[in-house]
């Protein structure tokens, strides 16, 4: 398989602006010609492995921000908004979709958020009991949506709010140790805490009392302990932060106000460096993390994909939760592949297996149609209610990297990574999915001309070109 090229000329401008360069200077350092230079900065040639290693020896560039995380973010989000019946016409090439979002990615995303416009007014209007009478027919993105995509375009990462939770955790090798210290910033607080068995977790700002749930596991309410102290003792830099994301609505502050706290209770649950250092010392054994950090599996998983500090990056994981109905709750990924941000996962995945297996670990070798190959961690994490009245959540989470960082997860001894016949071949969403014989496909893909043979009928009733 053919590596694919780097187009990485933003990241290139970026870099030279903010070293305050000219394009001569920099072509200069570089060891290019300014041609050459120009050509890159505007995506005309790739970057050259010279040019990567000059970066990383003259001015110590952390090499792995060259990647075209967000730009392959938007491509696979704007193939996803095409394979909308209004474009009836079909869709532009990939090639130009790629070239879109490297080049002009503000356009990209206008383009995103006048379709994402248009499907909320038709659905909208679809129902007219909702419908008729308003006046208020939002042309934006839902709070929801709006929240998701912040973390999503941030990589999950949140420097800032990231280094002060490893700050109140410093120098404690057991995640549970933080509590006292979290317990003691809150009774200097003059917050008392006790438990309690209604709900989850409740403040009362009047008594200054937080009542945490009785029935929740112990990983739970230590997480939702710290979650309480990000609200009382860090509102200045949760404002801050959310200042500079720039929500359109105060409900989609208020919802992304809540996932800072949550980012913060984990990044102070499972400090960054000693998350780190443990997580490569066990090979990623979710299990021995979650033991050693008072944690549970699914707030090991998703903070190990959360691990992407410049110059002290972990795996690229990506991470994923969906409930029995196939529907993602969570999602996020550092690797190429991009989830569908509308409708379920690709069923030939392993993560809807799960459900039939509680308790286990089921390990998927898996390839996407681009040709990049995975290995992928899913379990089942239901959660009982603590009652036998009381509802129990049942999800299931993935967690994988690219096959290329096999070894260093415990999950992948004894499988043999280098049989291509191992691997299972899985897609994103199937109107974005170009493989011709799969037994699951729901509708045809989008890019794709149909035969329809009435006196033939194969695993489909048609044949993709």
């Amino acid at each position: 398989m053919a590596q694919q090229k780097l187009y990485a000329g933003a990241k290139l401008r970026e870099t030279r602006t903010r070293l305050g360069l000219t394009q001569r200077a920099f072509a200069e350092k570089l060891g290019v010609s300014l041609p050459y230079l120009n050509q890159m900065e505007n995506n005309n040639r790739p970057v050259s492995t010279g040019v990567v290693l000059a970066l990383a020896q003259e001015f110590g560039f952390d090499v792995t921000e060259l990647s075209s995380g967000d730009a392959e973010r938007m491509v696979t989000d704007m193939r996803e908004a095409l394979a909308d019946p209004v474009f009836s016409d079909g869709a532009p090439p990939l090639a130009d979709l790629r070239l879109a979002a490297s080049n002009a990615p503000a356009l990209a995303r206008a383009f995103l958020e006048l379709h994402r416009a248009y499907r909320q007014t038709t659905e909208r209007l679809a129902s007219m009991d909702e419908a008729l009478g308003r006046e208020d027919m939002p042309s934006r993105p839902s709070p929801w949506e709006e929240v998701r995509d912040f973390f999503h375009y941030c990589d999950n990462y949140i420097d800032a709010v990231d280094r002060v939770a490893e700050n109140i955790a410093r120098n404690q090798t057991r995640g549970r140790d933080v509590m006292k210290t979290a317990l003691d910033m809150l009774e200097q607080h003059g917050i008392t805490v006790r438990s309690g068995e209604r709900d989850l977790r409740h403040f009362d700002p009047e008594l200054r009392e937080l009542t945490i749930s009785s029935r929740a596991s112990g990983a739970t309410r230590r997480f939702q302990i710290l979650h309480q102290l990000a609200l009382v003792t860090q509102g200045k830099l949760l404002d801050a932060t959310l200042d500079l994301a720039r929500f359109h609505s105060d409900e989609a502050r208020e919802i992304a106000r809540i996932g800072l706290a949550n980012y913060f209770a984990g990044a102070a649950l499972l400090p960054y460096t000693t998350f780190l250092e443990a997580a490569q010392e066990t090979r990623h054994d979710l299990e021995m993390l979650a033991e050693r950090f008072g944690a549970s599996i699914e707030q090991v998983a998703h903070r190990l994909s959360t691990l992407q500090r410049p110059g002290a990056k972990g795996i690229p994981f990506y991470f994923v939760r969906v409930d029995q109905a196939g529907t993602i709750t969570k999602r996020h990924s550092a690797t190429r592949l991009q989830f569908a941000r509308y409708g379920g996962a690709c069923p030939l995945w392993n993560v809807h297996q799960a459900f039939e297996r509680p308790g286990h670990f089921l390990r998927q070798l898996a390839e996407t149609p681009d040709g990049v190959r995975y290995l992928s961690i899913a379990r089942d994490v239901s959660k009982p209610g603590g009652a036998f009245h009381a509802p129990v959540r049942r999800y299931a989470i993935s967690l994988g990297c690219e096959v290329t960082h096999a070894s260093e997860l415990v999950y992948a001894d004894d499988l043999d990574v280098t049989k291509p016949a191992a691997f299972q071949p899985i897609g994103i969403s199937c109107r974005i999915c170009e493989r011709r014989d799969c037994h699951q496909r729901s509708v045809p893909p989008l890019e794709r001309r149909l035969t329809i043979d009435p006196n033939n009928r194969g695993t489909l009733p048609y044949r993709i070109e």
